[in-house]
């Protein structure tokens, strides 16, 4: 069968997570309001703009929420680009959960569900893991037909909500996404291409240089942008 698409048409989408806050770590912040970067957060969201300077952006996009507007900002300066907001990018609604340690949240019946069978999970009065990560994913693609082929743009969230964008670009069920991490101010790098995504760079804290926009060669063939190189190929970092 032959598609009717573009097989060079890719785009790529930085994600990354907010620096470190006062609270991250210890307790469950969720959506509280007025959450912003520490000291060490903001050092991070600086260090991240410098490690991805030399990367074109054509677009700059965040969660709502403060911790990750100021991380997103730290990238825009200097490049004279708005941060663009998208609620679809926002932290789980956690709920009740919103708040109170982890150690404590720990304790809950609920916690293992979370850890073993998240696909089951709906926050008390919150939302579901799953219904998050339709809306993130949803976002993401809609995001992708919005700027095009060729298009490469960052988008700031949380760690709960990469991990679930992550799980399907990589073809997971949800109930495995605890296996994936994001670090706080780390870089995750995925291409879409027309018949699947490729997952470049997950949780990095290196500088970031893409590969080129040309064909990709493996064994004197060449490859479209959906072509997977058996073996391994030259590389693509």
């Amino acid at each position: 069968m032959i598609l009717a698409c573009d097989t060079w048409s890719v785009t790529t989408l930085l994600l990354v997570r907010h620096g470190l806050t006062a609270l991250t770590g210890p307790v469950l912040a969720g959506r509280t309001p007025g959450v912003h970067l520490s000291e060490a957060g903001r050092a991070q969201a600086a260090a991240l703009a410098g490690r991805i300077a030399g990367v074109r952006l054509d677009a700059i996009v965040s969660s709502p929420l403060e911790r990750c507007q100021e991380t997103a900002l730290a990238v825009a300066e200097g490049r004279g680009m708005d941060v663009q907001t998208d609620e679809r990018f926002v932290e789980c609604g956690y709920g009740a959960w919103t708040g109170r340690p982890l150690a404590e949240l720990a304790k809950e019946p609920l916690w293992q569900v979370v850890q073993a069978h998240p696909s089951a999970v709906t926050f008390p009065e919150g939302e579901s893991l799953t219904v998050m990560q339709h809306r993130a994913v949803t976002a993401v693609r809609e995001w992708n037909q919005r700027l095009g082929g060729k298009g490469v743009y960052l988008a700031c969230s949380h760690g709960d909500v990469i991990k679930a964008i992550v799980a399907d670009a990589l073809g997971l069920h949800l109930d495995h996404f605890q296996r994936i991490t994001a670090d706080p101010a780390a870089l995750t790098v995925i291409r879409y291409a027309p018949l699947r995504p490729f997952v470049l760079r997950l949780n990095d804290m290196g500088e970031l240089q893409l590969p080129e926009d040309s064909e990709e060669k493996d064994g004197g063939e060449k490859l479209t942008g959906s072509d997977a190189a058996v073996g391994g190929g030259p590389g693509t970092t």
